[in-house]
């Protein structure tokens, strides 16, 4: 259910990719927008793992190297019912997590450095139930398509006035001017919602995973905290909505708050403490 409702999401969104490119340059726009959007998607569904994973430099690990991680990893896909994942350390001290890879079998996990060292096993195994969550509903294929269209529709507002198509082809140039600035708009509202519906269900899902909420509770608490003084190595505005905590949460940006891709913490460990009373 969970992988036909991440095919629905894509081609919907493709589907919306293509109407407005054709609304703003005619039959060729709409051809050109087809094109950017397979060749989005395929590039999304295949390769974006890896880039994201060599983006932040993260390396493989195995039980030899990282044993304690690895058999956190273990014990928890054991519950869940998943294949294990690729695990990868990053080596940045600012602590954060992400999870990625386009189905079961091809996932990875990746933790920092400085989460390791921030926070306690119980709390280490609060944030990787976090992210199996997200691999158990296919969230980061799902939050990857989002934000690649949302990018490709960005990039067609900006170049919309350069697609051929003759007058007849185009809407009034009002209508296209205001698609134009509200089409990238909605297509953050996209992503965003999307990207925080499935915080919240990865928040749920790793609390009944570990039957402890207080876990990941405690995690969250002191990952927002760091966050708010420590920015990232190498931290991706493209790729913000993959971490458990956003990576630019110490940046003020009235904007970036707006659409920010997550929550507030406040709000999720809240939401956490009400599952923890139904728990017991």
């Amino acid at each position: 259910m969970e992988q036909f409702k991440t095919y629905a999401l894509m081609t919907g969104l493709t589907v919306l990719f293509v109407w407005f490119g054709g609304m703003i340059g005619g039959q060729a726009g709409m051809v050109i927008a087809l094109v950017i959007a397979v060749g989005t998607n395929f590039y999304a569904y295949y390769y974006s793992d890896q880039q994201v994973l060599s983006h932040y430099h993260a390396v493989p690990v195995d039980r030899n190297s990282a044993r304690e991680l690895y058999e956190i990893v273990e014990r928890l896909i054991s519950r869940a019912n998943l294949p294990m994942p690729q695990v990868y350390i990053i080596p940045d001290q600012v602590p954060n997590a992400f999870a990625t890879g386009r189905d079961y079998d091809n996932s990875a996990v990746a933790v920092t450095e400085g989460l390791l060292n921030l926070l306690t096993p119980q709390e280490v195994e609060g944030v990787i139930a976090h992210e199996l969550s997200h691999i158990k509903h296919y969230d980061m294929l799902i939050g990857t398509i989002a934000a690649s269209l949302s990018g490709a529709i960005a990039m067609l507002a900006n170049f919309g006035m350069m697609f051929g198509g003759n007058d007849r082809d185009r809407p009034n140039p009002i209508v296209m001017i205001a698609l134009m600035i509200l089409m990238p708009i909605a297509a953050s509202i996209v992503q965003m919602t999307v990207s925080r519906s499935r915080e919240y269900m990865a928040d749920e899902g790793a609390a009944r995973l570990t039957g402890h909420p207080e876990w990941l509770q405690r995690a969250l608490s002191k990952l927002d905290n760091y966050a708010k003084g420590n920015v990232l190595h190498d931290a991706d505005p493209q790729t913000a909505h993959m971490f458990i905590i956003n990576p630019f949460s110490g940046v003020k940006d009235s904007l970036r708050t707006l659409f920010s891709t997550h929550p507030s913490t406040a709000d999720r460990i809240e939401r956490l403490e009400m599952l923890k009373r139904e728990l017991r």
